[in-house]
């Protein structure tokens, strides 16, 4: 049995053949009885319908392999940009990576975004040139090129023949060899100023010592060793799985400590049940024992996830295992799950990707992508599927919690992404697996609101009884640090409501606050309530939900917003006669060049900041200005105020700055549900017994209040 577990990623630019090197890797290690191929589309990783159809991996996937003593965990990842969010999962949960290139098209747009974001988190990473039979293959240009574009240290550990024919041949480069050596110990030197001192004194490491150092600036993120070879053929792997062995190390695990781990990727059974893959970094879990996860919503909220682990299979784990120690979650003969492994986890309808099991810290670094900053309209083709159509993409959106929904009006649904594959994936999904057909509307930007100041303001009930709502309910909304969501703090006592009270305050204002003045979502800010009062017996939770996004929306109009749009910092590498002409377009779309600088005599570095709307669009302008020769690297940066026309967003909230409006969308609510089943809810006007126009206006305090300064 093996004694170490090692969480593997395979990364690359899409068409590179990461997935037929997985495959390649568990069929040459004895994990799987045959070769699966991306063109017959039987792999193992990309099991979907879709994308064996497409030939792309869209969603993580796991498998596992044995070499000597220890267990390797493949997670094969996708590489198309639209489905970023999928990789920055993957990463969450990984020991090292084989960042895949193809000997043919070399270093792409997304081989830099992937090995600077593995760079990142600080992850050991080995690169593997694939493709070495395939007409135009180079490996020796190729090199060249992964050193000005990719990684400037990279000890190649094999050359290759006869590349570009079917006679090619990765020949292995062994450190014992005096040239490799000697070249090797150049290139660790240049991080470490004691084997410099020693190279320059004529003291040379032994082959065992440069073994050691090349291992640990490996495991450091300072250096790549690199390898040739073709998946297809299987030229070349043997010497990759020889690499990963010795050069990918993995951590060391504690069994003893309180159970850490994350929730990374959802998949659904053919009953539609939800088996959750779990990473397990600390601790020990058992099958049939409890446990509970910790979400933090979108709001900035938290939640919980209680419940029993009615489903233990570790990934490459047996079957079943005996004994299992109750005092480390299991019980005789049950499954368990070590720190350091990944198992499918049953028995958690409403578990999520991302959920958090204890503390779920990692030892490394944390890498984030951008959020969604696209957003589209869906509806259904035939009449009557509305809700199914909502309820099929929240499930989908259970899958990727970046991809957000919410009702849009009309039975439609809106519906946060990336691009334009992802939304055909999506759709052809909710056809093939909800059947339900949809139509979306052309993708727009997202933006965002901040508050600028301070507001505050305050409903009272009237002490006759005229009212709307039994309820008094007083808010402050103020500024926060960037990127700190929404806060919700109590400025009055537990005592002065009952909890269910508290919590219809603090639920109805996050959710209010997903439209704000200009009907975009408001973060960055801090809530507080500042008054409370209720009746008894004649509040109800329903009082202070609905009266809160009154209180909330006039508040929030004292303390005024601004629109925001998201960022991106890019880094173009251009061509030196192509400067000009990229720095210009630069100019047109709104973009802030924030520098330019000269790597080589052929090429120059721009950096720039520009809204995350126009990034396409430079992506689709950029091969033409530069001759095809220009790329792009863009990282999150941040948000600017939108210039020109502040664009407005449709309202689905009843629109609490109008409080007639608001009240009609109440009383047209109830009496919806009053018809579905029979009884009016409380707290909320009837439409059928009193209309908004005629119910009596409380005499309520309702002052704003609060300092309208901007920042």
């Amino acid at each position: 049995m093996p004694d170490q577990t090692l969480n593997l990623g395979i990364l690359a630019h899409i068409d590179a053949g990461k997935t037929s090197l997985t495959e390649r890797l568990l069929f040459d290690n004895g994990a799987v009885p045959e070769l699966g191929s991306v063109d017959a589309g039987n792999t193992r990783t990309d099991s979907g319908d879709l994308e064996r159809e497409r030939g792309i991996t869209i969603r993580s996937a796991v498998a596992t392999f044995v070499t000597g003593n220890l267990r390797v965990n493949l997670v094969d990842t996708p590489g198309h940009p639209d489905f970023i969010a999928e990789v920055e999962r993957a990463l969450s949960v990984l020991d090292g990576a084989v960042l895949v290139l193809s000997a043919v098209e070399g270093v792409q747009a997304q081989t830099r975004v992937l090995l600077r974001s593995l760079r990142r988190m600080r992850l050991p990473t080995l690169i593997f040139v694939n493709k070495i039979d395939r007409a135009g293959a180079r490996p020796e240009s190729l090199l060249a090129d992964i050193r000005s574009k990719l990684a400037p240290y990279i000890v190649p550990l094999s050359t290759v023949t006869d590349p570009g024919t079917v006679a090619a041949r990765a020949v292995p480069s062994p450190l014992s060899r005096a040239d490799v050596r000697a070249r090797t110990a150049e290139i660790l030197a240049e991080n470490d100023d004691t084997l410099l001192a020693r190279l320059v004194d004529g003291s040379p490491p032994s082959v065992p010592e440069l073994e050691d150092l090349l291992t640990a600036q490996t495991a450091a993120g300072l250096v790549h060793p690199v390898f040739f070879g073709s998946a297809l053929t299987g030229e070349g792997t043997g010497e990759l799985t020889a690499g990963i062995a010795s050069f990918l190390r993995p951590p060391v695990s504690d069994r003893r400590s309180p159970a850490s781990g994350i929730v990374f990727a959802i998949e659904r059974t053919a009953d539609r049940e939800k088996v959750a893959y779990l990473r397990l970094f600390s601790g020990r879990v058992g099958e049939r024992q409890r446990v509970t996860f910790h979400r933090t919503n979108a709001g900035g909220d938290s939640s919980e996830v209680t419940g029993r682990i009615t489903g233990l299979d570790v990934v490459g784990g047996p079957e079943r295992t005996a004994g299992a120690d109750p005092r480390h979650g299991g019980t005789a003969g049950s499954r368990r799950l070590d720190a350091g492994s990944i198992a499918r986890l049953r028995g958690f309808p409403g578990i999520r990707v991302g959920d958090r099991l204890g503390a779920a810290t990692r030892p490394t670094g944390h890498v984030h992508f951008p959020p969604p900053s696209l957003e589209t309209v869906v509806r259904p083709y035939r009449p009557g599927q509305e809700a199914r159509l909502h309820a099929a993409l929240t499930a989908l959106a259970d899958e990727d919690p970046l991809i957000r929904t919410r009702p849009a009006g009309g039975g439609t649904t809106s519906v946060l992404l990336y691009g334009e594959v992802q939304r055909e994936v999506i759709a052809a999904r909710l056809l093939r697996d909800f059947g339900v057909e949809a139509a979306f509307d052309p993708v727009t930007p997202v933006c965002f609101e901040r508050p600028t100041g301070v507001g505050e303001a305050l409903t009272e009930m009237d002490r006759r009884g005229a009212h709307d709502f039994w309820a008094t309910v007083g808010l402050r909304v103020e500024p926060a640090a960037a990127g700190s969501g929404v806060g919700f703090v109590r400025d009055v006592e537990w005592g002065a409501l009952p909890r269910a009270f508290h919590r219809a305050i603090e639920e109805s204002a996050r959710h209010t606050l997903q439209q704000g003045l200009y009907g975009w979502e408001v973060t960055d800010c801090t809530v507080t309530l500042v008054r409370a009062r209720y009746r008894s017996p004649a509040s109800t939770a329903a009082d202070f939900r609905n009266l809160t996004p009154l209180v909330l929306m006039r508040a929030l109009k004292v303390a005024g917003t601004r629109v925001h749009e998201s960022c991106q910092s890019a880094e173009i590498e251009v061509p030196a006669d192509a400067l000009g002409p990229v720095v210009g377009f630069l100019g047109t779309i709104g973009a802030d060049v924030t520098g330019s600088v000269e790597e080589n005599a052929a090429s120059w570095l721009v950096g720039a900041d520009l809204p995350a709307r126009v990034l396409p669009e430079l992506t689709r302008a950029l091969p033409g200005l530069t001759h095809g020769e220009g790329t792009v690297w863009s990282q999150p940066g941040g948000s600017r105020p939108v210039h020109g026309p502040i664009p407005l967003r449709e309202r689905l909230d009843g629109n609490p700055l109008d409080r007639d409006a608001y009240l009609r969308f109440l009383a047209d609510r109830n009496l919806a549900r009053a018809d579905d089943t029979g009884t009016a809810h409380r707290g909320t006007p009837v439409a059928h017994s009193v209309t908004p126009e005629a119910a009596p206006r409380p005499r309520e305090n309702e002052q704003p209040r609060g300092n309208k300064g901007r920042k």
